[in-house]
């Protein structure tokens, strides 16, 4: 039970949606794009987040939907992280968000509503980085396309009245070499003491990252460091450290110098992967 009082909208067009938005702000009141609806309940709940109108996207045509084209693979915002983990088009999309939360919550979360949250970890935008995939961010001038990696800066930069309508991601990623993998303090769901997804393209190897910092990044530096197959794993990843944005977390999920030792041994790991030798050799 939410703790304030609102009105419920459900539109059936993207349009309609926005233009619903924008009548809310002309009116002074505070509207609110509901998708999963599990940040605002939590929020909301604890008086950290509210709205005078929410706007149900659910119904909106291929919002919640997933399809091949012959290009992209191309996923509606409103697609819940269950239904990606299931679809398994994209093996490392699909292996990153099977990881967040539990299966309960999974059925609500939605990949735009993941991506645009509040709370910072945002694990699902990491293989998005990784890919350059296409954002169709839905507003008051129409549906525009844009590269995710011009527009996420520590969280994704949308206008007021905006929302992702859908994600592209081209085809040639979907079946690359991928690494995958999260680490909690403990329990077997909850939030990431760190979580990293990589990909190999060609002989380049990408890294995203969340849990580090109080937001999920990609950067050109570490890849830098990543990539110099002239010295060993354990010494890239050394190099990779010094290249890390600040501020390191240090918070109740792990302390910033046990961050930083799970996240050099991730990062070794994950070379050793991606080139082909079997950890533990």
């Amino acid at each position: 039970m939410l703790p304030f009082n609102f009105r419920y909208f459900k539109p059936t067009g993207a349009h309609d949606a926005v233009r619903l938005f924008q009548a809310a702000k002309n009116q002074k009141q505070t509207p609110f794009y509901f998708s999963g609806g599990t940040e605002l309940i939590t929020l909301g709940r604890i008086g950290l987040d509210y709205a005078d109108d929410v706007i149900d996207l659910k119904g909106l045509p291929g919002y919640g939907e997933v399809s091949l084209h012959e290009q992209y693979l191309v996923i509606g915002g409103g697609v819940t992280l269950t239904s990606i983990v299931e679809d398994n088009s994209f093996p490392l999309l699909g292996k990153t968000v099977s990881e967040i939360a539990d299966r309960t919550a999974r059925n609500k979360i939605t990949l735009g509503g993941n991506i645009c949250g509040k709370i910072f970890y945002r694990e699902a935008v990491l293989p998005l980085l990784l890919t350059d995939a296409l954002v169709g961010i839905m507003g008051p001038g129409g549906l525009a396309y844009k590269p995710i990696n011009d527009i996420f800066n520590q969280t994704i930069k949308l206008q007021d009245g905006e929302f992702v309508f859908t994600i592209l991601i081209e085809k040639e990623y979907l079946s690359l070499p991928y690494f995958t993998q999260k680490r909690r303090k403990q329990w077997k769901t909850g939030y990431p003491l760190v979580t990293l997804a990589a990909i190999k393209k060609g002989e380049e190897i990408r890294m995203a990252f969340s849990g580090v910092s109080p937001f999920p990044f990609r950067s050109a530096p570490i890849e830098k460091a990543v990539n110099d197959t002239e010295i060993t794993p354990e010494e890239r990843a050394d190099q990779a450290l010094g290249s890390l944005p600040s501020p390191i977390l240090d918070d109740v999920e792990g302390s910033k110098e046990y961050r930083l030792y799970v996240l050099k041994n991730m990062i070794a790991d994950a070379i050793r992967e991606l080139e082909g030798e079997k950890i533990g050799q």
